[in-house]
């Protein structure tokens, strides 16, 4: 089958990172979260999928010169301007000639082992319109819940509801298959949501079939889940993930050619090519990005220090995520999600608790 990848939002949840490379573009032990996504893709039998562009194209483009990743074919459609998630895919379909056939549709900040295969056959058993890949999750709050009848029709849906008061743990996993009638169905002169226009059409008219799996999933569009997700990767909680040539050198930990490790190493932890870790450094559950570098007395908890990026003797980063290139200063706190943007600067000693800097 084809696919279209809606990679055109902001990820505003993920700035300042977010204002230099399109959160889909954030590496995910190194391969960015878009080619995360396509492997997988590739792995179910996807041979073609368009990328509906928006905000920041030019990267995507950069990142696959020949068009093509994991023996999958890629192609772009830029919006013109903000459709929303419908009008992206009815505009990338268009783009791409994928009108007359079933298709799939995927946000592209999520990762997971779904079986598309028996998404797909599902699909073709119930004669839907529309079928959506359904993930339980232990906290259903932040995220729109799916209410289905016994034949796994889709009867409603409801958007973030208070944990006690969610009707199952179900969540929309993002993940969709279209018939081409479902495009027809959308307006071409204003932005279209599928989650909050689309769907609720086709489910008043019966047209919505659900697909539960237990598969692994995570949304990747927060500091917490996205440094999550690097650390599933190293742990071994997702299938099939390449990483790159890199020893092993503890189960979980990874190191890349020319890294200096000469810290103490905990749990789970990758350092990509040419990363530094003195002596005297703490590193736990944690990424340490190519050329990175963290000093003596310093710890990394949690967290991910990109490419470049420096922590200075004594500093302590737990549960935060420092951009390529940044300074993090002598003996500087940065915690509860912290998140510093490329080529910042933190002075010494200052204590970061949930900032986002710049802002």
């Amino acid at each position: 089958m084809q696919g279209i990848v809606l990679v055109g939002g902001e990820g505003t949840r993920l700035r300042p990172l977010t204002y230099d490379v399109p959160k889909p573009m954030l590496p995910i032990v190194e391969g960015p979260i878009i080619a995360r996504v396509v492997e997988w893709l590739g792995l179910h039998g996807v041979t073609r999928v368009v990328l509906s562009l928006g905000y920041q194209p030019d990267p995507f483009c950069a990142a696959f010169p020949e068009q093509s990743w994991a023996g999958v074919e890629i192609c772009y459609a830029v919006e013109p301007h903000r459709l929303d998630t419908a009008g992206a895919a009815l505009f990338a379909a268009e783009a791409a000639g994928m009108l007359d056939e079933p298709v799939l549709v995927f946000n592209g900040d999520v990762l997971t082992d779904l079986d598309l295969g028996k998404l797909v056959g599902l699909h073709e058993e119930r004669g839907a319109a529309i079928t959506i890949a359904l993930t339980p999750v232990e906290d259903p709050s932040p995220y729109g819940v799916v209410v289905t009848d016994e034949e796994r029709r889709v009867l409603s849906f409801v958007e973030k509801p208070p944990r006690d008061e969610a009707p199952s743990n179900l969540i929309n996993a993002g993940s969709y298959v279209f018939e081409p009638r479902v495009f027809t169905r959308i307006a071409r002169d204003r932005p279209v949501s599928v989650e909050r226009e689309l769907l609720p059409e086709f489910v008043a008219r019966r047209e919505v079939c659900a697909y539960d799996s237990d598969a692994y999933w995570i949304d990747t569009g927060t500091p917490e889940r996205y440094v999550q997700a690097q650390l599933d990767v190293l742990a071994g909680r997702r299938a099939n993930v390449v990483l790159p040539d890199c020893e092993e050198r503890a189960p979980g930990v990874f190191v890349a050619p020319g890294a200096v490790v000469d810290g103490e190493v905990r749990g789970c932890a990758f350092f990509g090519a040419g990363a530094v870790v003195a002596a005297g450094a703490v590193v736990a559950d944690a990424l340490v990005g190519p050329s990175a570098r963290v000093m003596p007395g310093a710890t990394v908890r949690g967290s991910a220090v990109l490419s470049g990026a420096h922590v200075g003797s004594g500093a302590v980063v737990d549960s935060s995520i420092v951009g390529p290139r940044a300074v993090i200063g002598r003996r500087a706190q940065l915690t509860a999600w912290t998140v510093i943007g490329a080529g910042f600067a933190v002075e010494d000693d200052a204590d970061l608790v949930g900032a986002h800097l710049p802002d």
